[in-house]
């Protein structure tokens, strides 16, 4: 049982989406010319950075926690693992996450690692989670992260490309946060926590979520647009997209507002999976027609 609480206190199920995040980064930016070892040491040490941050904020939130159904019997809430432990525990894991990128990989994976975890606890759990509707703008900044370090790791600078991912991921969030504070919606508004669909009603959250939508579907193609992806990904993006809005619009019943939040968690879900997926394997590579074409050229004046 206690192993378990350990294991639990680092959220397994969110490392797990950040580490296809970073991996999808990974890919999208080595185009096939994949370094496996490199790729191994980024998602170690990206979940060793994940699973610190996800301590500190069950360190943080064990009050609230008591108060939320969902999060209840979490161990530090419950007492079972002490404070100390658990501190211990993500300083551990956050210097070997951020002592194996240094090492290993580059400048920029380490800044974005240090980023994702100063404003996912520093600015998000400890002063607008509980303060502020604009929370989740905030931990969207975090959570966009990961796949940034996987992208940088390998193109060793900022470009266009880690721009494009930054913005698509954090507009991802949002309607993803916010389907989860509609299924959730007792939970939260019993722990005071001024999420938009609590504060200003699942009517107003819609309305955002149109936006937010739109904003992720456009931030997403342009990486076509820049041709860093193909026509596959191009067309289900578009596609996938289309009918997230259509969920939002067509698929919202008055009457069971929890199950359509539900649906909607799920399809976001699904949408980051398959983005992720189509980044990996539909990326545009000239670099081998340049190659190609230079090596003709020598043989010809040979």
């Amino acid at each position: 049982m206690m192993f378990k609480d350990y294991v639990s206190l680092t959220k397994p199920g969110i490392i797990f989406g950040n580490l296809i995040a970073a991996a999808s980064g990974f890919f999208l930016a080595a185009k096939g010319n994949i370094d496996w070892f490199l790729l191994l040491i980024v998602l170690i040490g990206t979940a060793c950075i994940v699973a610190a941050g996800c301590i500190i904020n069950n360190y943080v939130d064990r009050d609230i926690d008591l108060k939320m159904s969902r999060t209840k019997d979490r161990a530090l809430a419950q007492g079972r693992i002490s404070v100390g432990s658990a501190l211990f525990m993500a300083l551990v894991l956050g210097t070997i996450g951020f002592a194996l990128l240094h090492l290993y990989t580059t400048v920029y994976a380490v800044l974005f690692g240090a980023i994702g975890l100063l404003v996912y606890v520093g600015l998000y759990t400890l002063k607008y989670k509980r303060n502020s509707v604009y929370g989740t703008l905030v931990g969207s900044l975090s959570g966009a992260c990961p796949p940034v370090m996987g992208y940088v790791s390998v193109s060793n600078g900022f470009d266009v490309g880690a721009a494009i991912l930054l913005l698509t991921f954090c507009f991802w969030q949002i309607p993803h946060s916010y389907a989860i504070a509609i299924c959730r919606f007792d939970d939260y508004k019993a722990a005071n926590i001024p999420v938009l669909p609590v504060k200003y009603g699942i009517q107003t959250a819609r309305y955002h979520m149109y936006v937010y939508i739109v904003a992720f579907a456009v931030a997403a193609l342009f990486l076509f647009e820049r041709g860093f992806v193909g026509n596959v990904y191009a067309l289900v993006i578009t596609l996938m997209s289309i009918y997230w809005i259509y969920l939002v619009k067509a698929g919202y019943n008055v009457d069971d507002e929890k199950a359509w939040g539900r649906r909607l968690f799920v399809f976001s879900i699904i949408m980051i999976m398959v983005f992720s997926v189509l980044i990996s394997v539909d990326y545009v590579n000239y670099e081998p027609v340049g190659l190609a074409f230079t090596h003709y050229l020598s043989m010809v004046i040979a």
